[in-house]
């Protein structure tokens, strides 16, 4: 059952006072919920170990890695820079052929990992059917964009011609015993939950797989200082459907910040180091010069945020990703393929810029050696849209305790 806590209690596990508290709530830097009973604010833990004295309040959880007991192999779709897959190469998991379609990330994956197979391509021109009863696990993290089906039937062949045709077609070519999807949590919701239910429905119903509860993963609770969403939704062949569970991760209780990111620490072994990035303009710096850490558009001058917001200004809701500058003691704001978007900005605590390669690619938690190739715009692209390494990683491990029950089967 999750855990929440009153106003006086928050208060005094952040130690803070609970007119801080109330300023946090109503700036949105920490929400609360009502109460159905009484209306009185309430606090989840969740939101409260975002801070560092929520963390030490409820201490620390220590997590144990799973060893795979077979060499378990995977085929990974729509890899791009390659996240996903070195999570899950680092928890274990050897990857058989991984496909891309956009060059530059190719050349990323090529360039940090020789030994993978990356074939470069239109899925839809690849056969699967090679790989049959070959891997144990397909992974694949398809474009949200692909969901604009509305099939009267609702059945896979309704689905010809989006993304999520190909990975189910993948799906039933190579017959892995588990799957991974995942993707942005707006899934659940995108067209009233029907896209969501005609993919279950089609994995269920056609393909013969039983697909777990989908889930979203925060990514702060994995080890990641992002405050980054996936929805993640695992399936396993139903012949194993009574005779194995599957779990997600545990969740950490430690919430990693942007200094744990940047600087040297238990994430990283040195301070980032300097590289590529955007600038802004003369005019946007000089207002965001004037945005302290942990704000946004709202402390800047009255006259100067309706400069900035323009139309905005006037319209309800309270934006807070406009001109936004993260700090160091908390985690970053979810990061997007343009570093200086204006709906979500990301400036540096310090220096009035965006984030630099380096820097975007910490915040995902790859490595300092993982190496991105393309233009700086390119390189960006690929880094936003990847599946943080250290969630992945969890994930990993998951799936490996997953292969290992279905192993010992046998």
């Amino acid at each position: 059952m999750e855990q929440v806590f009153s106003i006086n209690k928050a208060a005094e596990i952040l130690n803070i006072s609970k007119e801080t508290l109330r300023r946090w709530d109503n700036e949105g830097k920490l929400k609360s919920t009502r109460n159905p009973i009484n209306n009185y604010r309430e606090y989840k833990k969740e939101d409260l170990l975002i801070f560092e004295n929520g963390q030490m309040y409820f201490g620390l959880n220590e997590h144990q890695q799973v060893k795979p007991t077979n060499k378990y192999k995977s085929i990974e779709l729509f890899a791009g820079a390659g996240g996903l897959a070195l999570g899950l190469e680092k928890a274990g998991i050897t990857h058989t052929m991984l496909n891309e379609i956009d060059k530059n990330a190719v050349a990323t994956l090529k360039k940090n990992r020789p030994n993978w197979k990356v074939e470069h391509g239109d899925i839809s021109e690849i056969d699967f059917t090679p790989y049959k009863d070959k891997i144990d696990l397909l992974t694949g993290g398809f474009p949200c964009q692909a969901f604009s089906y509305a099939g009267k039937r609702r059945g896979f062949e309704d689905t010809r011609g989006t993304l999520f045709y190909e990975f189910a077609r993948a799906l039933k070519e190579t017959n892995a015993p588990v799957f991974i999807i995942e993707n942005v949590k707006g899934l659940r919701s995108h067209d009233k939950g029907k896209t969501l239910e005609t993919m279950i429905d089609v994995l269920t119903n056609e393909l013969d797989y039983h697909v777990f509860e989908p889930k979203v993963l925060k990514a702060i609770h994995y080890r990641v200082p992002q405050k980054r969403e996936r929805l993640i939704i695992v399936g396993i062949r139903k012949e194993f459907k009574d005779k194995v569970e599957y779990n997600y991760p545990e969740p950490y209780d430690k919430i990693y910040t942007l200094k744990d990111a940047l600087k040297k620490g238990e994430l990283f072994d040195t301070d980032v180091e300097i590289s590529g990035g955007q600038l802004y303009p003369t005019r946007k710096k000089e207002i965001l010069d004037l945005v302290p850490p942990g704000e946004y558009w709202r402390s800047l001058p009255i006259e100067i945020q309706k400069e900035y917001m323009q139309k905005s200004f006037y319209l309800g809701g309270g934006k807070t990703g406009m001109a936004r500058r993260i700090s160091w003691d908390e985690p970053s704001l979810t990061l997007t393929c343009s570093p200086a978007q204006k709906q979500t900005e990301r400036c540096h605590p310090d220096e009035t810029r965006p984030f630099q390669v380096r820097e975007y690619a910490r915040i995902q938690t790859f490595p300092d050696d993982w190496m991105f190739e393309g233009s700086l715009s390119q390189q960006y692209k690929q880094i936003g849209n990847a599946v943080p390494v250290n969630l992945a990683e969890e994930i990993g491990y998951s799936i490996v305790k997953l292969l290992n029950d279905i192993s010992n089967l046998y």
